[in-house]
């Protein structure tokens, strides 16, 4: 008898020793799985590869090494059989194989049909922390405006330039949760940089996936937590112009589960008068990795804004006084005061080996509160939807399809009233006072996008790609505000005409290095409601959305031993239905289709790496942005301005750079940006003046002990003191006699420092 039970003992002993380990590779800053990470035996000399999923399966506990091309390798001692999951972080030179998930079937860029522009953790820190419209503005193709910290205006490719004040006709997520309101609008500028680790671009029209929007996509992928790993982080800048700002990062990892939080508090009084700006933010990002088919991920995110607004001034005060606010922006005391925040949860599940479903639900809110000199707006906002799909992977004539197809469905809850502002009724000093109601609106605003997208290899080096997506949106307005002849009632619904949007895609690898690719898609944006509503309340079902077909060509790939690497597109974007705001009181504007636009377009990014050696890591780039932007038709009225150039838009843009790191670890980074002229009404009667603007940041990296590191840093930016507008006003007018106010100044030579520690426990 104890024969037996020594032998079933041995046995049972045996059998565990011998357990097999499954597991997971996976992008650091994404999730996406890398397929195909080769794992080294260091024991044994053997080798597996991962799968379409990233998943492994180990014969035995041991020391592995972990390697794909594009991504710095990891060696790993595994000594328990329990499921286990590895995030590998993207070599400097590897962007060219960074698995990118913008249009949702992850692929690596190189093998992307469309244009994606991918910003790096190492980019988004080449400048100070503070502003975003930095870190898009290197990258080809895309230009923010900055008015103020709180006052920005995006465009990509000339998309979203008619745009007065804010974003639109641009799609932007945080991970999977969307950031674009109901009526098209985005804003990103208030999260905090420091919680984000990369930004994906897609450029052109991808309606096929993401509805409505016109001008492209904006990724902002969340800084992921980390496994196996438990780590403070903690920075502290200061700098021209009263600026503050403190930020703490916590990241906890064991081998399945992860916990990062990013806290940050930013103070800044502002280049000009009225122009104090407080910030508060909290972003929480989990993964759980619950076994071999299911992941679950978190992320949440909260913002507390009050931002005084200096408003834009006429060309005298430009020129001579460009500290000063609006003279009834200052009086009034106008600012900004907002809350706002979101949650998402998404679940990945593998139905079976090449069939995936991911499932993300998401909720946010808003409560806004803005004296404006012509009024006080109290705003409420939620939001709440589902996006679903499936991926997966079949046999088609011996060759792999891949797939994706599923649906998102999005409503927002919008609340708006409108008060008199009191302002001239008081002595100076006191600012906005709120007086009698003047509106009361609730706007409901939907929509729905269904999709399909399959990517197909006609052969090793061939790829066809296909979609086509399926959007309604609908505008319900109630009017709570008591009717009268003055005051008619606004309650009414706008239902768009459902929009079928297609596009095909082709990509042909040259060589293992070099690709070529070429889209043609089909895109709408919506109209926001204000749009539709005439001066005399009623809504105009006659306006139609703006549509536009994108004809694309472009080339990517690396050359001299993956020293260069370069990109560049070349493309044709026509929109019709273009929708026009034109002014019919102060500040006040209704909406109008005036004719078409032609959007003809160059880029060109380029990088190469000098010296990569452990003593010096020395990089430049050069990228441009070359744009022939017109009015095909457009008839406001009686004004012809056919033929002119787009307004708001410059006609090239130019980023030229230096980064070098040390094995001292000293490390800096030079930039200079010049923007072309851009016309700043459709009568083409009067540009902006071209500015160029060289920002540098210089610092020093240290291990202070075997688990504390410190970074010191200083930077300056405008470093040659140019006088510029940082923001045009687009047809600007003046009333009451006064000049029209175009400009917002942009800051002078202004300084910044400061130190970060980080500590791993």
């Amino acid at each position: 008898m104890k024969i037996i039970l020594t032998f079933c003992l041995l046995l049972l002993t045996h059998t565990v020793t011998q357990a097999q380990i499954p597991g997971k590779v996976l992008d650091a800053e994404t999730n996406a799985p890398l397929q195909g990470t080769r794992i080294y035996n260091l024991e044994t000399n053997q080798v597996q590869i991962t799968d379409d999923s990233g998943r492994f399966t180990l014969p035995s506990e041991g020391e592995y090494r972990f390697q794909i091309k594009g991504y710095d390798p990891t060696t790993l001692t595994i000594k328990s059989n329990k499921f286990f999951t590895l995030q590998l972080n993207l070599s400097a030179l590897g962007l060219n194989e960074v698995i990118v998930n913008a249009n949702q079937i992850p692929k690596t860029l190189k093998k992307a049909m469309t244009t994606i522009e991918v910003i790096s953790q190492k980019e988004i820190n080449r400048g100070n922390d503070i502003n975003i419209a930095q870190v898009l503005n290197r990258a080809p193709g895309i230009f923010m405006q900055s008015g103020a910290l709180n006052t920005n205006r995006l465009t990509i490719r000339g998309i979203g330039s008619r745009t007065l004040y804010g974003t639109s006709k641009i799609r932007a997520y945080f991970k999977d949760i969307p950031l674009t309101n109901g009526s098209g609008e985005t804003t990103i500028e208030d999260f905090e940089l420091a919680s984000i680790s990369r930004i994906e671009v897609v450029k052109g029209v991808p309606s096929s996936i993401y509805g409505a929007g016109l001008g492209g996509a904006i990724h902002l992928t969340p800084k992921n937590s980390s496994l196996h790993e438990t780590s403070v982080h903690s920075q502290l800048t200061m700098g021209s112009f009263g600026l503050l700002k403190s930020s703490l990062n916590f990241n906890y990892g064991s081998t399945n589960n992860s916990y990062r939080g990013v806290y940050s508090n930013t103070h800044s009084e502002g280049y000009r008068d009225n122009n104090q700006y407080d910030r508060q933010t909290f972003t929480l990002a989990t993964n759980h990795y619950i076994d071999y088919k299911n992941e679950l991920s978190i992320v949440a995110s909260y913002v507390d804004l009050k931002a005084f607004i200096p408003s834009s001034v006429n060309e005298s005060t430009f020129l001579n006084s460009p500290t000063d606010a609006a003279f009834t922006w200052g009086k009034s005391k106008g600012f900004e005061e907002s809350k706002r925040g979101l949650l998402g949860i998404t679940w990945s599940h593998d139905y079976r080996k090449k069939l995936k479903q991911i499932t993300s639900v998401f909720g946010s809110f808003r409560e806004g509160y803005e004296p404006r000199p012509f009024n006080v707006l109290e705003e409420h906002t939620l939001a709440y939807g589902i996006r679903s799909r499936l991926l997966g992977t079949v046999q088609l004539f011996e060759n792999p399809l891949n797939f994706t197809m599923g649906g998102e469905k999005f409503k927002d809850h919008y609340r708006s009233k409108t008060f008199q502002n009191l302002y001239e009724d008081f002595p100076d000093g006191t600012g906005s006072v709120k007086g009698a109601s003047l509106s009361d609106f609730r706007d409901d605003r939907s929509y729905y996008n269904l999709f399909l997208e399959t990517n197909y290899e006609l052969s090793k080096n061939t790829s066809l790609e296909f979609g086509l997506n399926y959007n309604k949106t609908i505008y319900e307005l109630k009017d709570n505000f008591i009717a009268s002849e003055a005051n008619p009632d606004q309650s009414g619904a706008y239902r768009f005409r459902r929009i079928l949007s297609p596009k095909i895609g082709f990509s042909f690898l040259a060589t293992n290095e070099i690709s070529l690719y070429s889209t043609v898609s089909h895109g709408f944006s919506p109209i926001s409601l204000a749009e539709t509503l005439l001066p005399n309340g009623q809504i105009n079902t006659n306006l139609k959305p703006e549509t536009g077909w994108n004809y694309e060509v472009g080339t990517r790939g690396t050359l001299f031993q993956n020293k260069l690497q370069f990109s560049v597109a070349l493309y044709r974007l026509d929109i019709r239905n273009l929708v026009v705001s034109r002014r019919v009181a102060n500040d006040q504007y209704i909406g109008i289709n005036a004719g078409q636009t032609r959007h003809d377009g160059f880029e060109i990014g380029l990088n190469y790496s000098w010296v990569d050696t452990k003593q010096l890591d020395l990089k430049t780039f050069i990228n441009g942005t070359f744009n022939h932007f017109k009015f095909k038709e457009f008839i406001d009225g009686d004004n012809d301005f056919s033929g002119n150039d787009l307004t708001g838009v410059p006609s090239e843009l130019l980023n030229a750079g230096i980064d070098f790191t040390t094995e001292f670890g000293v490390y800096g980074s030079v930039n200079y940006q010049q923007i072309g002229s851009q016309p700043m009404s459709d009568s083409n009667h009067l540009y902006s003046d071209s500015y160029g603007l060289t920002n540098l940041k210089i610092g020093y990296k240290t291990q202070v002990l075997e688990q504390l590191k410190m970074n010191i840093f200083v930077g300056v930016d405008n470093v040659f003191g140019e006088s510029y507008a940082s923001q045009i006003l687009i047809n600007a007018r003046g009333f009451g006699g006064n000049a029209p106010r175009y400009y917002y100044p942009g800051f002078p030579v202004n300084y910044y420092t400061g130190i970060a520690i980080n500590y791993i426990l």
